[in-house]
Parts: C-alpha cells; structure tokens; sequence
C-alpha cells in the first residue's frame, strides 16, 4: 500500500508529542523528513528517536526535496501564513496547526496560492476528528433535547512560565483567543451548523506582554439560539462543551482533548430528570493524519476536503470579529 510521506517543518512540542506518533499510527502515513530553522542537533535526536530517515538545517531543503508528499506545518502562528504559501509553491500538500493564519485575509491569500498550485490545505482541528461529535449531532437530529436553544463551549489551563513562551507574544500571534478559543468558536459552529449573526467579547489583556490571558464572547445565531465561548491561561483545565435545548442538555466534558483520557470520550445527556452516559472511542490525532493522507491519496481537490478551507476562512472571520469587539468594546454583526 503506498503510503503518503511526510515532512515535519520544526521541532515543535506538538510535533513531538503528537503529530509524528500519530502519523505513525497512521496506516497510510510514513514520516520522511524533519526540518529546523535553528538547532539542527535537536532535530537530529528526534530523529533517531523517531527513526526518521532524513534531517535538513532549514525548512527551504525540505520543501525541495521531491521525495516528500506533504509537509505539517506547527510553527508559531505568524508563520503559518508564510511557510503554507512556501509549501504550496513547492507542491507540497500542507496540514497547518490552528489558527491557520491571524487573520481571513491571510488566509484568503494562503487558499489563492493553493489553488494556483492545485495542493490540499487542511487546518488542524484534530478535535473535528473525533467521533463524538458526529454523535452529538444526531442525538441532536433525533430530537434527544429538543430544539436547540443555546451552547457553551469552554477551554482553560494554567499556563506556566510565560516568559519566552510563544503562547505570550503578541508578535507570534499569541493570546488564549487565537490558542484555545478558536476551539470555542469552531465547535459552537460545527454542532449548530450555522454561522453567528453577532459577536461581543471581553478579554482581560495582560499587561506586561499585551496579548489577552482570558476572553468571554457571546454570540448570537439565527433562530434566537444564543451560544457563549470563553477561553484562558488562568483557570483549570477545561476543554468540553454543552449544548441545551427546550427538554434536556447534552454535556461533552472531554469535547477538544479526549486524548488526555486515552481517546475514551464521554456524551451525558440529560433529559426528564434522567441521565444517561454515552462512551466514544477515538484517535483523533491519528484520524485527522489518515483522512488528510488519504484525501492525498485519492487525488482529491481542495474543495472536497471534509474540513474546508472555506471552513477555515469562517472560523477566521468570526474570530477577526471577536478581537474587533475587544477593541471597541462594542456588539459586532457579522
């Protein structure tokens, strides 16, 4: 079975801990090559550790290498835009960490180039990847709580040494909106399947590096059904969502990081004063890295892709309009 052969552009952590054992896992998946723009002596002892064929000293000498399929891009965000479009232009087919890009617009500019050189974009919402929200929607569809009236989608850890962490820079595109709250936004989308009507959002912005720690948006849909998303550096970990309707809620506690329970995710769903517990099983990292190489595989086009670049450009929109709000501290309508 051909496999698709990928290369890593960077060292990062998520590469490390995630990604690269995923595509390992992967049963149409192979990692071919890891690039670093720096420390060429890491990249080496990950490497070995990953038994990773070949190694290059700048991300430039992986994109030419012709033996390579696709490239996972987990550079800090501001640089998503730059080696997508890099990637693109080499033919290299291209998984890019979330937030694709800091604004729609990049990422208009990022999907053009695509398009041009007619290679797949997918941005890496793993959680997406997951069968438990396929689940969710059809207890939806099936009338499990009735019509939908409203959704919370929640995403918070304590984050620890902030000095020189990427996820402090306001120049890297740091901030708890564009790291964890995009999955607020994204999930409240994706079950609703609708696009918000309004945004207004309040963030407490740290003060020594500039970017925002915390953020509370409310949003308002079509069919007065109401959702609201926070996200934040300084509370407990959380990563779940509820959806209530007119007879019952459903909770998803383990809704963006089931991985951290071993893939073993739970659906409560509470109704009539009863309440009942569902389990999903799932790798969603590995889910996410099989259906992408298979879309390769396939020759599939970018608009065929089941998560869309299209998708990418909404979430992007919506969060241009939350950081737009925190400006003027005003409702915004989309």
């Amino acid at each position: 079975m051909r496999k698709v052969r990928w290369g890593i552009l960077s060292t990062a952590k998520i590469a490390q801990n995630e990604l690269i054992p995923a595509i390992q896992r992967a049963g149409n998946a192979e990692v071919l090559a890891i690039a670093t723009g720096s420390n060429v002596d890491k990249a080496k002892d990950i490497a070995d550790k990953f038994q990773i064929e070949k190694v290059y000293d700048s991300y430039e000498k992986l994109l030419n290498d012709p033996d390579i399929d696709a490239v996972y891009i987990p550079l800090p965000n501001h640089l998503h835009k730059k080696w997508t479009i890099e990637a693109a232009r080499a033919k290299k087919h291209v998984l890019c960490e979330k937030p694709a890009a800091l604004t729609a617009e990049d990422a208009l500019e990022m999907k053009k180039v695509c398009e041009e050189e007619k290679v797949l974009f997918m941005e890496g919402f793993m959680y997406y990847f997951h069968p438990q929200h396929e689940r969710v929607k059809e207890l939806i569809a099936a009338g499990e709580i009735g019509d939908v009236a409203f959704m919370r989608a929640s995403f918070s850890f304590p984050l620890a040494n902030r000095e020189n962490n990427i996820k402090m820079s306001k120049e890297k595109g740091g901030g708890s909106l564009y790291d964890v709250g995009c999955y607020g936004i994204h999930s409240i989308r994706n079950i609703l399947g609708m696009e918000p009507e309004s945004v207004y959002v309040h963030a407490v912005q740290d003060e020594t590096f500039s970017v925002d720690t915390d953020v509370v948006g409310y949003v308002t849909f079509p069919q007065n059904i109401r959702a609201v998303f926070d996200a934040s550096f300084n509370m407990a970990k959380r990563a779940e969502y509820e959806v209530v309707g007119r007879k019952g809620r459903i909770l998803v506690p383990r809704a963006f990081r089931p991985d951290w329970h071993s893939g073993d995710a739970k659906i409560v769903v509470e109704k009539e004063g009863e309440t009942r517990e569902i389990s999903v099983q799932g790798d969603q990292y590995r889910n996410e890295v099989e259906y992408f190489s298979g879309a390769v595989l396939e020759g599939k086009s970018l608009i065929d892709l089941k998560h869309s670049f299209e998708n990418t450009i909404k979430n992007l929109q919506v969060i241009d309009a939350c950081f737009q709000s925190i400006i003027t501290q005003e409702k915004i309508y989309m």
